[in-house]
């Protein structure tokens, strides 16, 4: 018995180290932001130490003026309304477009075509799409916020089409067997029974999307020029000059652009575990 406890409770070292290493690797960078983040310019140093000590005189002054400087809540607010657009029309696309394909791309050959294209688009980099695009919807007179969201759609339709259509094969047939007997069409299927089965793939889909279109610079930079409408992260270039970078003002707004997709993340990241964990009891 004794042997057996001590078999039981013997610690997977090599394990340990690796976790607590990459706890070390998100910890050191998010320490060091907020320590610039509070501290004063006239205490920044160029060695690490500086970087790393504590500030002497603890202050939110930098948070308050890396707002100002940032119109925060007008550029959160443009982030919020682009980055929330794009999540709802992903999910609501994405998903229908994965279920129709996912459930005849074996029977036939033009839906396993239609993915295959689809999904090819994750290999196109942005940087050969980026001047057809800027001239394309300008002429369409969609060079605004409309267009950027238009743009996230289509940029993360492949990723999640992939995650969609692999999904679905963990989902059984017998389930729309047995609604088409009740008398329920195709897209009374799907709505009632599909979309809701695909909760904790709504999740994983709406995180992954909301982490790009939250932190992306080029797309809003290029498409949006001119309108005077900024996201956050357009609005955080301002720290940046040819003559340097104010690290302090910078640091603080980082932080907090952080907060708003951070609390997005682990409300999707429960809903996750949740359906995760229903499917395995099921």
């Amino acid at each position: 018995m004794n042997s057996k406890r001590k078999h039981s409770e013997k610690v997977n070292w090599p394990v340990t180290i690796l976790l607590i290493l990459g706890c070390i690797t998100i910890f050191f960078p998010l320490y060091m932001a907020v320590m610039i983040a509070l501290k004063q310019p006239s205490e920044m140093t160029n060695d690490i130490a500086g970087a790393l000590s504590f500030p002497q005189h603890w202050s939110l002054g930098n948070f308050t003026e890396a707002m100002r400087v940032t119109d925060f809540w007008n550029s959160l607010g443009n982030s919020l309304l682009i980055s929330a657009a794009a999540v709802i029309l992903s999910i609501l696309i994405h998903s229908l477009a994965g279920y129709a394909i996912g459930r005849n791309m074996k029977s036939s050959k033009f839906y396993n075509f239609v993915y295959l294209y689809i999904v090819s688009g994750m290999f196109v980099p942005f940087a050969i799409l980026m001047m057809p695009l800027v001239k394309q919807t300008s002429q369409m007179g969609i060079g605004n916020r409309a267009g950027v969201i238009l743009l996230y759609v289509v940029f993360y339709m492949p990723m999640n089409l992939l995650l969609y259509s692999g999904y679905l094969k963990n989902i059984p047939l017998a389930l729309e067997e047995a609604a088409r007997v009740d008398g329920a069409s195709t897209w009374r299927t799907y709505w009632s029974i599909i979309f809701p089965i695909m909760k904790p793939m709504h999740a994983t889909a709406a995180v992954l999307t909301v982490l790009g279109t939250w932190n992306d610079v080029m797309t809003p930079l290029v498409i949006m020029a001119g309108t005077g409408k900024n996201t956050l992260p357009l609005a955080q270039l301002t720290f940046q000059t040819q003559f340097g970078t104010n690290y302090n003002l910078a640091f603080a707004s980082y932080l907090l652009a952080l907060l708003p997709v951070l609390a997005f993340y682990l409300i999707c990241q429960k809903q996750i575990l949740n359906g995760v964990v229903n499917g395995a009891v099921k």
